[in-house]
């Protein structure tokens, strides 16, 4: 497999961590209401799991507030129990045609949590790209041997893939100090 194979592959596994460490980050809850918090809470839905989106619209009527309307009102009672069953610490509040989630202010305990729990799905990204660079260098060494590549193109190779794996790092950095600061705002 030449370098630039090599380096490519490494990059796609890096940026697929990214990717999961941004979808993670958009279910933790800041100080205002945000659709990410609900929408891929498993919803019992004819005999199978499916997502809230694909059964209801959720909308953000106010900064505290989160309003799912589902597609088909005979759904409403399985959308509560789905919520009342989740990690949201929010009591559903039904009328008849939509559910009403009113979002209690964080206090700073909850919110030194949270950040906490952005820190973990920062070092588990971490760790997947320091994995994808530890196999991108094993696939380098392994061409290596067999000839394919030189010394000198191994050498660039792992420098390269060492500069890959901080850039990544340093991305996944600043989207938890992003997140962070979003979440200790008051």
């Amino acid at each position: 497999m030449p370098a630039d194979d090599i380096l490519l592959d490494c990059e796609e596994q890096m940026e697929k961590s990214l990717e999961h460490v941004k979808h993670e980050l958009r279910g933790i809850r800041t100080g205002r209401a945000s659709p990410a918090l609900v929408e891929n809470m498993k919803v019992e839905y004819y005999g199978s799991l499916t997502d809230l989106k694909s059964i209801a619209v959720i909308s953000v009527p106010e900064a505290t507030q989160l309003l799912i309307k589902p597609f088909s009102p005979g759904d409403l009672k399985a959308i509560e129990k789905a919520i009342q069953e989740s990690k949201i610490q929010a009591t559903p509040r039904s009328d008849g045609k939509a559910v009403r989630l009113i979002l209690p202010p964080m206090s700073q305990d909850v919110r030194i949590k949270m950040v906490a729990s952005c820190k973990q799905h920062a070092e588990a990204a971490k760790i997947q790209i320091r994995n994808a660079r530890r196999d991108a260098n094993k696939l380098a060494e392994t061409e290596h041997k067999g000839g394919i590549l030189t010394e000198d193109q191994l050498n660039t190779l792992k420098e390269q893939i060492q500069e890959l794996t901080k850039d990544y790092e340093g991305k996944i950095e600043a989207m938890i100090e992003h997140k962070r600061e979003e979440i200790m705002t008051v």
